[in-house]
């Protein structure tokens, strides 16, 4: 029987230089691309499926993303593709031109969705609220930029209409059972719930896979473990330590 993984934020540069700051300084980005690609081929058979939530490359278009595509291509299994903060090779409004460019090899989620047994796989970016703060001197949040917050609320708002057409999709063509992907956190660190934990309940979505938030003191930003009838897990490639997790 066919299984389902995950796992996000591979930040793949082989043809650009470009990385983040933690990738040049902690050992645990150290090659990972050997890293996670040997987990791969230890865990995944071609009937099995894996979804990469967002940040797969450090590209700047689709010219610098090819040789990480071809990379992603190359693992075993049916690969799905999140957008990602960082992904400036995809266009929202070009997901179909990209599912055709890279059909029988790359599958990209945007407004749509990809069956897996009887299970509808749902997704779309996401965005949370991340800033700035302001701290006291102990460190406690005591406000933030309201300027920044309106901007966040308005990508939320956006974002959460694109999950949505990616669930009424789903729910029209009969699929009672899901499991909704996002690369940013469902919630931010203010947040208890947001718009896109209530569409998880609203749709009847079992699991919440999310990436994003990188570093030991960021791995508890949002919600892990089960909230009201829905289990959240956070598949960045850093906690993960390069192992996907087996969702189904």
């Amino acid at each position: 029987m066919s299984r389902l993984y995950a796992i996000g934020d591979l930040h793949l540069h082989f043809q650009t230089d470009v990385k983040a700051k933690a990738q040049q300084t902690d050992p645990l980005w150290a090659g990972h691309e050997q890293v996670f690609r040997r987990q791969c081929l230890s865990l995944l058979r071609p009937e099995d499926t894996l979804v990469l939530a967002g940040d797969h490359s450090w590209g700047r278009n689709l010219a610098e993303c090819r040789q990480d595509l071809d990379y992603i291509s190359a693992l075993p299994g049916r690969k799905i593709l999140l957008r990602g903060n960082h992904d400036m090779f995809w266009d929202a409004k070009k997901t179909a031109a990209l599912n055709r460019q890279f059909a029988g090899s790359l599958h990209f989620l945007q407004n749509n969705y990809f069956s897996y047994r009887d299970y509808a796989l749902t997704g779309t970016k996401g965005y949370c609220f991340e800033g700035p703060f302001y701290l006291d001197a102990r460190r406690r949040i005591v406000g933030w930029d309201e300027e920044a917050a309106e901007h966040a609320r308005k990508i939320v708002e956006r974002e959460a209409q694109r999950l949505r057409l990616s669930l009424e999709a789903a729910r029209t063509d009969g699929y009672r059972k899901m499991i909704l992907f996002l690369h940013y956190p469902p919630t931010s660190i203010l947040e208890k719930d947001s718009v896109f934990t209530r569409l998880a309940e609203e749709y009847g979505a079992e699991q919440v896979i999310y990436a994003h938030c990188h570093g030991e003191s960021r791995f508890h930003d949002s919600i892990l473990g089960m909230k009201n009838g829905v289990r959240y897990s956070l598949v960045s490639g850093d906690f993960r330590r390069w192992v996907p997790l087996r969702v189904l």
